[in-house]
């Protein structure tokens, strides 16, 4: 089975949308591990269908590790984003990660994304839905 982590911090807004939206498309074929940043998102992601649920760094660093598919906001690839809840061990654990990443270009940190067209969340989530399917699709899941 695929193992897709979704990383969120903050609220779980973003990464709560992309559980409930893989769940819909994909039922239970796939396995969605919500990695927070805080309590509140790794709850918000939980609410909305991860088969289960971690909090804090070393829950990414260990947990992305064993990912194919890892799933957030560019932030999660930049120490100290996310207001500082995203370590520096968090960044470089997901980022040395062998997982397919994608990247939703949304950030509230001060970095611009050089052609990178602005979407509303629903949209680029969809998009993100087509590349998972596709990757489930190549691993004959």
């Amino acid at each position: 089975m695929i193992r897709i982590c979704v990383v969120d911090g903050q609220g779980g807004g973003i990464g709560g949308t992309v559980v409930r939206r893989l769940r819909e498309v994909f039922g239970e074929r796939v396995e969605i591990i919500g990695l927070g940043t805080n309590a509140i998102a790794t709850t918000a992601m939980l609410k909305a269908g991860a088969n289960r649920g971690a909090t804090g760094e070393n829950a990414v660093v260990r947990t992305v590790a064993g990912a194919q598919i890892i799933i957030g906001s560019v932030a999660i690839l930049m120490a100290h984003s996310m207001m500082g809840e995203l370590t520096p061990a968090m960044a470089e654990a997901i980022a040395s990660s062998e997982a397919q990443k994608l990247l939703i270009p949304m950030s509230q940190e001060r970095l611009v994304i050089v052609g990178a067209v602005t979407q509303p969340l629903p949209h680029m989530v969809d998009r993100v839905v087509d590349i998972v399917r596709k990757e489930v699709e190549k691993l004959h899941v």
